[in-house]
């Protein structure tokens, strides 16, 4: 990898790389809506395909568009194995300034990757985007965030309101008009300079799914690369695994890889707290309990099984044996 400075500045290639499984009809409108970009402002967009079974493959190998870089996965490695192959890839192949990454169900605002050319870019190793539901909400569970036990004001304001609002950003955040820091965001229009991969590495293949961007993005920020939030980059997701009406998840096996990787993201963020932070997610994990009618023993099997693999940083578990565990690939 070629040594580059912090400060990458507002021109240089871009190359997207969107990571797809089984969602053939979400990735036909995000793959149109990147290739709509001019070249300039999108060099190349590379496909990850995690053996998609639904003709993913067939309907790929159609295109003829010759910024399309597709690769496919022999196995499902989840989303976090897919942006470690995808990010390796576009780094090795194509030598961009920056990446940015995305979700098959996560797409730029029309004008999103002009936005994001048309500003300086020098001040930050990685930008997130403002993501909203397909209708225009705010998309709550990817609000970028604070981290409270870095920052003393955060964790104040945590623990009186005790609620997400009190270190994850607000509708007044979405509607400045100027760039803030943050600490940590999601995959779904993250863009990153070639120096901030320098600095982070790629992503960790091994936790399957959930928490990779988080740990990641943490994980910059920790190394001494600085992420700015612009309200301008809007991005949309519309993603069905579970929403903010929703209180479980659907098939069962993900509530593993969350609370597993999800006590990973704790202990980054709590350090020598995490030994009151963890037995409390724990605890508050197990409350759920009620929501899972007719499987109370399996979902409490499965979270201790991802408190005990989190604790430990254990992620060799494989994908077949935590089917196993929740009895079910509904």
């Amino acid at each position: 990898m070629t040594d580059r400075p912090d400060i990458s500045g507002t021109a240089g290639t871009l190359v997207a790389v969107v990571v797809t499984h089984n969602r053939l009809d979400a990735l036909r409108v995000t793959v149109a809506r990147l290739l709509e970009a001019a070249p300039a402002h999108l060099t190349r967009l590379v496909v990850l395909d995690n053996a998609s079974p639904d003709g993913t493959g067939d309907w790929l190998a159609g295109l003829s568009d010759p910024r399309l870089d597709i690769r496919r996965s022999a196995e499902n490695t989840g989303g976090a194995g897919g942006f470690e192959q995808g990010m390796r890839h576009a780094v090795a192949a194509h030598d961009p300034d920056w990446l940015v990454v995305m979700d098959d169900d996560a797409r730029p605002d029309p004008r999103a990757l002009a936005a994001f050319h048309g500003a300086d870019r020098s001040g930050a190793a990685a930008w997130a985007a403002a993501v909203y539901h397909p209708d225009g909400r705010i998309c709550d569970i990817y609000r970028p965030s604070l981290n409270p036990f870095w920052r003393r004001d955060v964790l104040w304001r945590t623990l009186r309101t005790r609620q997400r609002n009190g270190f994850h950003l607000g509708p007044a955040d979405y509607a400045a008009d100027t760039p803030r820091s943050i600490d940590g965001t999601s995959f779904v229009g993250f863009f990153i300079s070639r120096a901030g991969v320098a600095r982070a590495g790629f992503p960790d293949g091994s936790l399957f799914i959930y928490g990779d961007d988080v740990l990641y993005t943490l994980g910059l920020v920790a190394r001494g690369g600085r992420i700015l939030f612009d309200p301008n980059l809007r991005f949309e997701h519309d993603f069905t695994t579970m929403t903010e009406g929703e209180v479980r998840f659907r098939p069962l096996r993900k509530c593993y890889y969350h609370n597993r990787n999800l006590l990973m993201v704790y202990r980054l963020c709590a350090g020598p707290w995490f030994v009151l932070a963890g037995p409390a997610a724990a605890l508050k994990w197990l409350a759920k309990v009620h929501h899972y009618k007719g499987e109370h023993g399996v979902f409490v099997r499965l979270v201790l099984r991802a408190v005990r693999d989190g604790v430990l940083g254990r992620t060799t578990v494989s994908f077949d044996q935590v089917k196993a565990w929740a009895r079910s690939d509904r």
